[in-house]
């Protein structure tokens, strides 16, 4: 059977509560309550998007995680009561996609929950076949990118992001419209993006400490510039 959420959390009245009210609004949702269940739960059932609590008992959500990103790019949203700016950066720099902090309404959190199955449902991130810059090619029919003729593996939002940036290349495109556009949230805080710009500059930067293409314009977002267009 197919899900659209899958909640791994030990808190057994927050997880069964917030998958009933899930259902309640068509996301169909099921949760289980350790890591070892939830990798007992994929191997019988697929699902689009998981809901991962960083305490998990005796395990914790960050080692479950990275053991998932080993044969997955299911889209990880991690959720937990820790606020430090160590676990944020923690849990994206592992594979985690977001960071929602507990307490949390369901209200939001369906929203969020949402607004991510309508972003990896999408079946096209450009309207062209093909996009490129400098040193760095992308197929958008088969969303691969090369650099310097050799292919990087990306997240799918690194890609979508990137994706962006090129598409609107030369402007300076401000934060809120990276998270209206990109995540299609507006839950989406600037640590995450930082992360990804970080991750991106990793990627296609010759020094992602001095980067010559995605250029931060402080006070306002980012802009990716292309002396050659």
């Amino acid at each position: 059977m197919h899900y659209d959420c899958l909640i791994v959390d030990d808190e057994i009245v927050l997880a069964e509560t917030t998958c009933e009210y899930l259902n309640m609004f068509e996301v169909r949702s099921a949760y289980v309550t350790s890591a070892e269940a939830c990798e007992q739960f994929l191997q019988e059932h697929k699902t689009s998007l998981i809901l991962l609590d960083i305490n998990l008992g005796q395990t914790s959500g960050f080692e479950l995680c990275k053991k998932l990103r080993q044969t997955t790019d299911i889209p990880i949203l991690f959720i937990s009561a820790r606020s430090s700016d160590d676990d944020v950066l923690i849990a994206l720099n592992i594979g985690g996609d977001d960071y929602i902090q507990k307490p949390y309404t369901l209200v939001v959190l369906l929203a969020k929950v949402k607004a991510v199955l309508k972003r990896y449902g999408s079946q096209s991130t450009a309207s062209t076949d093909r996009l490129e810059f400098g040193h760095v090619q992308i197929d958008c029919a088969l969303s691969r990118v090369k650099v310097n003729e050799k292919e990087i593996k990306f997240k799918s939002q690194e890609y979508k992001l990137l994706c962006y940036l090129v598409q609107h290349k030369n402007r300076v495109i401000p934060k809120e419209e990276l998270f209206a556009k990109v995540w299609e949230d507006s839950f989406t805080g600037d640590g995450t993006l930082n992360v990804h710009i970080r991750h991106l500059r990793e990627k296609i930067e010759v020094n992602p400490n001095k980067p010559q293409y995605i250029k931060t314009v402080w006070g306002i977002g980012y802009v990716l510039e292309d002396e050659s267009k």
